[in-house]
């Protein structure tokens, strides 16, 4: 007797229901609906050459739908496409004519998150060139350094971070062997006064000819710290901005009635890539913040009125730290008080998800896993429990589509380097279920540049993040340095980073480049930098393993000295939150310096051996830090 439609109907939704939660079909669909959308933009735009995200702009602002819609927000202010435009072609005009920019140079930008930071952006593209942006908390050794590998002719300068730029950095620039290519560089400082010149210029369209090129063709050079010291120049294609921005359009479900509120600086990918320049090519409105700060971040998401955050894990931690928001005029508690739909971000820990969520009424939470210069990403779009803390997640769909782009092998920690096993022709060994293991994203051997594409004039360090033969003979993966465990259910949950390189205040911190800072102090002998886990903190805080010359001993003025030194020298965030003062460094047999016994010591004073004492940077000096201290970290009390 056939079964009435009334009974088939919820069945057939039961059914469905049920093999959507175990294959998680629906996510799956969402992402290959992603992918399509962004092949098939990728293809028309490259048929027509015009790859560049100058034509996003133009394209919206000669349109009349969307010419007078608003495109960026900032402090109050906001711009429309159509001014923009028109602000980007003075911008271009400006840097051709005055300071002599043309197609394909490289330009060194260095600026605090601002409308003439997107401008001058937008205004290097659309004359054709490329902008190397300078992480504007750099100084010193560091920052000549960026602005030497990209053999950026100028370098301009947000007057903000002007200070940075001391006479003798302003000396060295202008040596005419400076750059790599030889020749020195010019800095200018960009001001109001000069904003207010750049108003006046008559900006002129260049070309088409000059802005030609692919999906793989360059368009930014952004910098990593990488394991070996200074910061890397990683090769951005322009690929990489349409593929973020299509997943912000099909996997978020964003509309161009969206506004999308990041505080996050603009000279790094994460912001840049992920939030603002998606919103140039897909048309919502940016809303950019100056800086990330617990009194401005929700009065700008509500003045702005923001449907989606961008985030990093310590941003949500800071917000959850900070006492309730109250209307003054009525008492009310106003932390709901938003059109917040969504956060987006990385590194959102498990234990403050649902607090996070539940504070300040955010139904979902978008998790994402990537790098500037990776081959591949992790996503984890939840509004439930099921894939609560995880950075990335995917159903059968995929894979029995596609096979795996990823994959995860044992690591042996004594090498740092993927494990080989010698009875299987010296292949990597993948990781079961829930063990951790370093991802690998899967490369075409024949065509590397087709996803990874490496750092700018730096082969030998591009070369480092391929990895071949690693299960056949022939085959490539890109290591990404970085440990996670993938459970039973295809959820990808991140475990930590391998080698010298530590997280901190949500940057890479290169333990050379501390070391080598550290190493420049008169009364250092020896610095081992590494990085402890510090109890109610996220990532890892910087402490170096130091011995002094003659074996002196740590007075106050010294103390004091060491701590100037570094804050000179390092940004903030690579400055290190403790010292060790160690008679005489550990090292292996061949002289290399041991970290992994510091690091299980960490900063605990019962665990050190040798009569070592720690020291912890306090109101501008390192002073002794024991076990009260200790307490109070274990407490919760002291927040670094």
């Amino acid at each position: 007797m056939p079964v009435s439609l009334a009974l088939a109907a919820p069945v057939a939704i039961a059914a469905g229901a049920y093999l959507n939660a175990r294959w998680q079909l629906g996510h799956d669909l969402t992402v290959l609906k992603t992918i399509l959308a962004y092949h098939m933009l990728m293809k028309k735009l490259e048929k027509n050459d015009n790859v560049n995200i100058f034509y996003m702009l133009e394209e919206k602002a000669q349109n009349s739908k969307d010419a007078d819609r608003v495109l960026l927000w900032y402090e109050g202010q906001t711009w429309t496409f159509k001014q923009a435009y028109n602000t980007v072609l003075n911008y271009g005009t400006w840097l051709k004519n005055e300071h002599g920019v043309l197609a394909k140079d490289i330009v060194a930008l260095d600026f605090t998150n601002s409308p003439r930071f997107l401008w001058m952006i937008l205004g290097v593209w659309s004359i054709g060139a490329i902008p190397a942006l300078i992480n504007y908390n750099l100084g010193d050794k560091p920052l000549l350094h960026c602005i030497k590998v990209s053999n950026a002719k100028v370098v301009f300068v947000d007057d903000e971070v002007e200070d940075k730029f001391t006479p003798e950095i302003r000396e060295i620039l202008n040596q005419r062997e400076f750059r790599e290519k030889g020749g020195s560089v010019n800095m200018v400082v960009v001001n109001t006064a000069v904003e207010m010149h750049i108003a006046g210029v008559n900006g002129v369209r260049e070309p088409h000819s000059v802005r030609s090129g692919d999906a793989g063709t360059l368009a930014t050079l952004i910098y990593t710290s990488g394991t070996t010291g200074n910061p890397k120049p990683a090769h951005v294609p322009w690929r990489k901005y349409y593929g973020s921005g299509a997943f912000n359009m099909y996997w978020m479900g964003m509309t161009k009635n969206d506004v999308y509120y990041t505080c996050m600086p603009i000279y790094h990918a994460t912001a840049l890539v992920m939030s603002v320049i998606p919103a140039v090519i897909f048309g919502y409105t940016s809303a950019m913040g100056h800086k990330f700060s617990n009194t401005t971040f929700w009065p700008e998401v509500r003045a702005s009125n923001a449907t989606v955050i961008q985030y990093v894990g310590e941003t949500c931690r800071y917000l959850l730290a900070a006492p309730p928001q109250i209307d003054p005029t009525n008492g009310a508690n106003v932390d709901k008080s938003h059109n917040v739909r969504i956060a987006f971000g990385n590194g959102m820990r498990p234990d403050i998800w649902d607090r996070f969520k539940a504070r300040f009424g955010i139904p979902t939470v978008a998790e994402f896993y990537s790098a500037s210069e990776g081959a591949g990403a992790f996503w984890n779009i939840s509004s439930n429990q099921h894939s609560k803390g995880a950075i990335g997640r995917s159903g059968s769909l995929i894979p029995f589509l596609f096979g795996g782009n990823s994959e995860l092998v044992e690591v042996d920690f004594a090498t740092e380097e993927p494990a080989r096993d010698p009875a299987n022709n010296n292949f990597c060994k993948r990781v079961a279920a829930d063990q951790p293991g370093e991802v690998l994203f899967r490369l075409d051997p024949n065509d590397i540049e087709a996803s990874f594409t490496g750092y700018y004039g730096n082969q030998k360090a591009t070369n480092s993040k391929v990895l071949r033969d690693v299960f056949v003979k022939g085959d490539a993966y890109f290591r990404t340095g970085d440990t996670v465990r993938k459970d039973k259910e295809n959820r990808i949950f991140f475990v930590d980073r391998i080698g010298d390189t530590y997280r901190w205040r949500s940057e890479n911190v290169s333990t050379n480049e501390v070391s080598e800072v550290l190493g420049h102090h008169p009364a250092i002998e020896e610095a081992n930098v590494y990085g402890v886990s510090i109890p109610h903190h996220d990532g890892n805080a910087g402490c170096a393993a130091i011995t002094l010359h003659g074996r002196g001993e740590p007075t106050p003025p010294l103390l004091k000295d060491i701590a100037v030194h570094v804050q000179k020298s390092l940004p903030r965030y690579a400055v290190p939150v403790f010292l060790r003062l160690s008679k005489q460094m550990t090292t292996t047999g061949n002289n290399k310096q041991q970290k992994h016994g510091l690091r299980l010591q960490g900063v605990d004073p019962s665990k050190l051996d040798n009569d070592d004492k720690i020291f912890w940077l306090q109101n501008g000096s390192y002073q002794e830090f024991g076990k009260k201290e200790w307490e109070r970290l274990n407490a919760n009390q002291v927040k670094l």
